[in-house]
């Protein structure tokens, strides 16, 4: 076995044993595919108000830009999908943020991970990313070999559909890459035709500013009122697209305890969700995801979907 396969085995190993589901590396260059999407992207304005979106352009596409003297992109997936869900009649969050917080539990990880890699292999530099800096994560992902990029935007992988966190480790070591895997998405539109709000535009292509994740989450303003009874009960994010998907038929309980919810959480009914006080909003949500909305931003959405 030569170096390269001997580090790739090693890093490949290490993944699964930190219990990442899969793990998958490509080399690290310039997104020349990827370039004129993310330009047509920002010009439709589908981003919205995520103003962040438009900076660092070039660092988005070119992880050496991020990463100085990078060559690998390490790209692995997380699985998040529940044990447990919560009542079809009471108001919805998406299943991703049904426990702790994902970034803290991915960061440590990852920092484990490098440092393995440091240990085993020797001098090696760099960075660990989780869906908080200039990452194309699921173009990474796609060309690592883990899935592909299904029409709803997602990544989508046969054995194990979608309901997955997607992190990367940029570093500065040579390794074996891998090829990507083909489109199997066929002649389906359930994601399409399932979307109330109209966000999925074309196949592959979505208008994030019309997403029921965008405006309950990201928007800061008062919800639109064009958009009345479009939700279907989501509160927090929305799930519709990958509920539909049939690969996700294949979807796995996960085994990260983190990810578990309160305890209060499942029971929740609609009318305890229209009277949650801020003291329960801190108590169910202490290191969630939800907390990015506040309690302000999850009661105004409430309000909404009466």
């Amino acid at each position: 076995m030569n170096t390269k396969a001997k580090h790739t085995n090693i890093i490949k190993t290490e993944a699964k044993r930190l219990g990442f589901l899969s793990c998958g590396i490509s080399k690290s260059e310039f997104l020349e595919v990827e370039a004129p999407r993310l330009e047509h992207y920002l010009k439709q304005n589908f981003h919205g108000q995520m103003q962040y979106m438009e900076n660092h352009f070039d660092k988005r596409l070119d992880p050496t830009k991020l990463v100085e003297g990078s060559k690998s992109v390490i790209s692995l997936l997380l699985n998040y999908y529940p044990h447990e869900l919560q009542s079809e009649s009471t108001f919805k969050l998406s299943k991703y943020a049904y426990g702790m917080d994902y970034h803290f539990i991915i960061k440590e990880k990852l920092k484990e991970f490098l440092h393995t890699i440091q240990s085993e292999i020797g001098e090696v530099h760099g960075r660990a990313f989780v869906d908080s800096a200039p990452v194309l994560d699921k173009a990474w992902a796609a060309k690592s070999g883990l899935g592909w990029i299904g029409k709803h935007s997602n990544l989508l992988t046969k054995e194990v559909g979608s309901f997955y966190f997607i992190a990367e480790l940029i570093v500065d070591l040579e390794l074996d890459y891998d090829g990507i895997t083909t489109d199997h998405c066929g002649s389906c539109t359930k994601c399409i035709d399932a979307c109330p709000t109209d966000a999925i535009t074309d196949p592959y292509v979505v208008d994030g500013s019309k997403c029921i994740s965008y405006f309950t989450i990201e928007l800061k303003d008062a919800l639109p009122e064009t958009e009345k009874g479009k939700f279907e009960d989501w509160m927090f994010g929305c799930d519709i697209c990958q509920d539909v998907c049939p690969w996700n038929r294949f979807s796995k309980p996960h085994k990260e305890p983190l990810f578990n919810p309160h305890p209060e959480l499942l029971d929740m009914s609609k009318k305890d969700w229209e009277e949650i006080t801020e003291d329960t909003f801190k108590k169910v949500f202490q290191k969630s995801a939800v907390k990015r909305t506040k309690f302000s931003g999850l009661t105004r959405n409430i309000n909404f979907l009466k």
